[in-house]
Formats: structure tokens, sequence, C-alpha cells
């Protein structure tokens, strides 16, 4: 693999460090206008508006030209953003939402009630990856006038669950540009509309994404900057090299390499960090497809998780920026967090082999078992690492793994939408309650080809119930419980497998004012960024 232990170590050493030390504080500086923000852009997307797919790919770029109803403050709260208030009904089966008036679209129509409610019944109910499990008890939202809409759910929608999903599955997109097309073609899906701080300009593939300031912004005299650049660099030294040289100001999401997170942490120019990442904690994933028979035996899944040494590759690889996860929902979760003793599979080789035997897949030729093939997601370098541990683990008892490296949208296809696939690799985000964003890789009956759902094939009724119960539950210490029931079936079930947990690691360049003030910054609007000269 190129890395050996102690160059690991060392790296995560060197990021523990930058990443303990507080942020610089200009808190005596007055907000310099003007000026281009350059962004890393690693993995394309095949589109760019957040009210369709949600993932941070997206957001990176959508986050910045639309908004959300509801956003996160400093703290990780709900904030008003396109919505300004909001209540619910004593039953949880109604949510009123205050929408903000005098705001426009970047065409200079006005944003009503009107596009809320095509939004939330078109495209999050219909299309959205995570809306459509979050939305799936919605039946109408009703607009009595252009600055209110009602949200009415067949059965209650928890106020703590909306108001936390919403930074991410609450982005609104303009009716006008939408209604009476093809929504999944429609071209604003790569050259998006909205309401936010800054108006999409152009797009060259394989080259870069040009936005600009919105001078009629409903936050008065923002934002500060003029412009922001996204350079598509798939090559992780590549974008190290036009950091050091100025040219990219911002790294987000783990996308470097962690070599190259230790010499940057080490240059006085930058500033290695996981904050402003809060709320993205992550999990590696091992996903499993069902319509492979041999995966379809759950004795073979869980001899594969007794067959990784997961421990020893954390040590060896990822270093103090992860340790071993127990499931879909992370400790950092303290709401929801139902803790260890859960289904596990520990690193246990011979169980592994037992197992094997037991579903009939005895040794053959070589010593091999049978073959299967293995897509990594190419979102970063401790994917890649952790895919080719898997090779290397799985034929120790047996089991041939062909590793097939794609770009972003061919992963995206062929693992989501073609099903072309027998193992899976890549990355859970959890989004601070179980039903924005994790639930969603366990229920059936998700919309084929929506990214980071469940496309595997497997269906059981007993996860369902608890899902669809859960998120309709009121009493947080009921969800608590169902949650926790949740996470002891699908671990049992074990029909994909989350055993590690990361934090996000982004590169600032220290001319950039105003960054990493919230929990999801980098996908957030960067309405207050400011550059000094």
């Amino acid at each position: 693999m190129n890395l050996s232990r102690r160059a690991v170590l060392s790296t995560s050493a060197a990021l523990a460090s930058s990443v303990m030390l507080p942020q610089n504080s200009f808190a005596q500086e007055q907000p310099r206008r003007g000026g281009v923000m350059t962004v890393h852009f690693a993995t394309e997307q095949r589109i760019l508006n957040p009210s369709l797919q949600a993932s941070t790919g997206v957001y990176i770029v959508g986050g910045k030209i639309q908004e959300p109803l509801v956003d996160l403050d400093a703290a990780g709260n709900p904030a008003p953003c396109l919505a300004e208030s909001w209540e619910s009904s004593p039953d949880g089966k109604t949510i009123t939402f205050k929408l903000r008036q005098g705001v426009t679209w970047h065409d200079g129509k006005p944003f009503t009630s009107a596009d809320v409610q095509f939004t939330a019944m078109e495209m999050w109910k219909k299309i959205l990856n995570y809306g459509t499990a979050l939305q799936l008890f919605l039946e109408a939202v009703d607009t009595p006038d252009p600055h209110t809409a009602v949200f009415r759910y067949a059965r209650p929608m928890p106020m703590n669950l909306i108001l936390r999903a919403m930074p991410d599955l609450g982005y609104v997109s303009a009716k006008h540009v939408y209604e009476g097309s093809e929504i999944r073609q429609n071209p604003a899906n790569t050259a998006p509309m909205g309401t936010g701080p800054f108006k999409f300009v152009q797009y060259e593939r394989g080259q870069f994404i040009i936005a600009e300031r919105n001078p009629n912004y409903w936050r008065n005299n923002l934002p500060y900057l003029d412009r922001i650049v996204w350079r598509v660099v798939g090559d992780r030294s590549a974008a190290a090299a036009q950091m050091e040289a100025g040219q990219i100001l911002f790294s987000p999401y783990s996308a470097l390499a962690i070599a190259d997170f230790q010499r940057l942490g080490r240059d006085p120019r930058f500033d290695v960090t996981t904050k402003g990442n809060e709320g993205n904690a992550r999990t590696n994933t091992l996903e499993f497809n069902f319509r492979n028979p041999i995966l379809a035996d759950i004795r073979v899944r869980r001899a594969i998780a007794h067959a990784l040494d997961v421990p020893f590759f954390i040590e060896n690889f990822l270093g103090d920026f992860a340790k071993k996860g127990t499931g879909p929902i992370p400790s950092v979760s303290t709401d929801y967090y139902p803790g260890p003793d859960t289904p596990q599979y520990p690193f246990d080789r011979r169980r592994a082999n037992a197992l094997l035997d037991e579903a009939g897949h005895r040794r053959g030729a070589g010593g091999v078992r049978f073959t299967l093939r293995l897509n990594p997601a190419p979102w970063g370098e401790d994917i890649a690492l952790w895919s080719t541990f898997i090779q290397q683990s799985l034929q120790e008892v047996g089991i041939r793994v062909e590793i097939v490296r794609l770009d972003a949208a061919g992963f995206l296809r062929t693992v989501y939408n073609d099903w072309n696939f027998d193992l899976a690799t890549g990355w859970h985000q959890y989004r601070n309650d179980p039903a924005v964003s994790t639930t969603v890789w366990y229920r059936s009956g998700q919309p084929k080809g929506a990214p980071w759902t469940n496309q595997w094939g497997w269906t059981d009724a007993q996860t369902d119930q608890l899902i669809d119960a859960a998120q309709t539950e009121l009493d947080p210490a009921k969800r608590k419980a169902l949650y926790g029931d949740f996470v002891r079936r699908v671990n049992d079930q074990i029909p994909l497998w989350m055993p590690i947990e990361q934090i996000f690691v982004s590169v600032f360049n220290k001319r950039l004012r105003n960054y990493a003030n919230n929990p999801r910054w980098a996908s957030s609007s960067w309405h207050d960024l400011w550059l000094a000269s």
C-alpha cells in the first residue's frame, strides 16, 4: 500500500496537534470586500441541485447558490434561513413554516410558498435520495398565502427531526424553472438557480465551476466575496501542490492524501482541522449485493466481517482520526447512540473459515472458495486503503476479490442504478438524527438510482417497521429505544457493515476569515466568508 505504519502514525500525530490548536481569532479585523475564493472540487457530480441529491459533493457547490428552509448556527442549533419561524401541532401531523419575505430568485422572480410546495412534493418526496424516506408520510403542503407553507403528515413528524433534517434535506428549488419539465433531466440541475448569496455563471466539465456575488441577496450587504471558483482536481497530489502555490484556498472533506495533511499541517500558511465538520461524522462502509446468492447467505456476510481486523487497520492506516465503529449510529450521536452492546463481529479468522465451510463454500483450486468484485467509491484515500485491506484480508479465508475502480459518475451508476457489483465501499454520513441520512441505507422501497440508500436488494419487514415507528415517535426516550432496537436488528442481519468512525479533515489557507464557523461549514452558504489581503 506504499505506507509504513510509522509514517501513518506520525501523520496522525501531526494532524492531531493541528486540530487541537484553537483557530486563530480575527475578531478585531474589519471584513474586506471583494476577492475570489478558490475551492478544491475533487469529484464531479451528475447534478448540482441539493433539492435532488443530498451529498457533500453537491452541497459544496449548490449550497452557495440555493438555500434551505432551516440552517444551523455556530452551536449547531436550527436557525432561520428561508423560513423565519415554525411551529408544530400537538399531534405532530401539521408543521407550519413562516417564510422570509422580500426574497427573490436569481432571475428576479419572488420566492413564495408555491416554490416550497412544489419542491417538497415533487423533489423531496419523490426524488431526493434521503428525502424520500424522511417525507414518506407527507401528504400535502398547503399554501394559504405566499409566505406560509403548511406541511401535513399522515403520521407524526417529530419537530426536532424535521429541524435537524432541513439544513441538508430542505433546499428549495424554483417552481417556475422545473414545473412541466422532466425534473431529472432539467438543465438547471447542472446550472442551478437559487436565492443564495452566489449566482451560477459557468460549468466547464473537468475544469471549473464559477459563481458570482448575488447583488440582490436578502442578507443586507452580503456576501463579501466577488466570486467562487471550484477547481476540478481529481489528483490529490496536484491539489496539494495548488494549495501550496496559492491557487486553491480550501480543500474539503478529506480530499487530500494523508501525507499531504501531514506536510500542510506543519506549514504556518494552513489550518488542517476537523473544525467545521462536526455535523458530518462519517463511517466507512462495506455494502453487500443480495442479488448475488452467495452474499444473500447471512453466514457469508458474517464470515466476511469476522475476516477483517478493523482495529489493526485503524491503528496502522488511519491513526488518531478514526476509531472502531459499532454500527450505523456513531458514538458522536449523544441523543441516539445505543452503545456498543449490539451484535458485533470481532476479528476471528477461524470463525470466518468455519462459517464459509458451513455455507457450503469449500476451498477449491489454489485455496479459493469464490470470487467477488469490489467497487470502492472514489471519495478519499481511506476508502482506497480500506478496499485493498478487504481484498488482502478476504484472500486469507479463501475469497478472491477483484477491485473495480471507477470515477464518481461510474461508481454511482454501477452501484446504485445498475446494481452491477458484489461488494462496495464508501462513506455513510450521519447528520444529527438517524432518520435524516442513516435509516435510508436499510429501509426497503427506495427509488432505484438514489445514491446512498438501500439498493442492495435486501428487504426486512421488521427493520422497516422499526424505522417507521422511530421516525414518527414524538417522545425522545421512546425514539432512542426504537433506534437501539433498529441497530441491534441491522447489525444482526448485516445487510451492510459500518465498522469505522471518522470526522472529515479540511485544509484552509489562513487568508480566509469566518471559516469553519458552523458544524457543516463546507456545505453552508459562505455568505459571511471573506479574504484578508
